[in-house]
């Protein structure tokens, strides 16, 4: 990792103390997870402190965790048990007195400054509320706007104090979350011209379930180690 970088984590790990907690990278980048009641802060700590001038707002994305590290397939060949989202045309929806799971749900934000070239990756997670809710950040960076309309279209996440918050990608009748894990990958509805009624119906889905094929790891005598460079000279 850079030193450009590494002294960017001493930075914050000298102003904001364990109210940020670093996340192992394998990849060089720099994320940090942290409280969601403390997130306004930091992030106005961030955008106006001259030591991290975090001046740009560059994506807000929601992550759903459900069953992650779980495996559903084998990937040295096809499997005939499928991916679950495949087969399963009945979402799971949670009566509202039930809870997520504290790490269910996630939202992240990709900051950007431009003054130091430094880039910054935040992450919290929601916490067992049904709907998940967190603050929104509209207020330090506006372009937080469409991008946490995005993430409560896709994943259902609230922004609490978000100016206009309504779906941005889907129908305005459209029932349910279409990224959620345990939203059927062939959806509910489908949407098609009426004649008769001179106007666009929704009827219950018509694909067929059926099981997807995984990733499959196939030889290739391309990459054969008898073959490289052999006839070379």
């Amino acid at each position: 990792m850079s030193d450009r970088i590494e002294t960017l984590a001493a930075r914050i790990g000298e102003r904001f103390g364990e109210q940020m907690t670093r996340v192992k990278s394998i990849c060089g980048e720099l994320t940090y997870e942290l409280n969601k009641d403390d997130l306004i802060g930091i992030a106005t700590a961030l955008r106006d402190e001259s030591d991290f001038g975090f001046e740009m707002l560059m994506d807000v994305c929601g992550v759903d965790y459900l069953g992650f590290g779980s495996v559903e397939w084998t990937t040295q060949s096809a499997t005939g048990s499928g991916f679950s989202r495949g087969v399963e045309r009945e979402p799971v929806i949670l009566d509202e007195a039930d809870e997520f799971l504290p790490k269910r749900f996630a939202v992240v934000y990709h900051l950007l400054s431009l003054q130091h070239n430094t880039r910054l990756r935040l992450r919290i997670f929601t916490g067992v509320d049904n709907p998940p809710v967190v603050k929104s950040v509209v207020d330090v960076w506006s372009s937080a706007n469409w991008f946490e309309r995005e993430a409560f279209d896709l994943y259902g996440i609230l922004f609490d104090g978000h100016p206009d918050l309504r779906r941005i990608l889907t129908d305005y009748g459209f029932i349910g979350h279409p990224f959620r894990k345990d939203f059927p990958l062939i959806g509910n509805v489908e949407v098609k011209y009426d004649a008769d009624k001179g106007r666009v119906a929704y009827q219950p889905v018509s694909i067929e379930a059926r099981t997807l094929v995984p990733r499959v790891i196939r030889d290739d005598d391309r990459y054969s180690e008898d073959l490289k460079d052999g006839a070379d000279g």
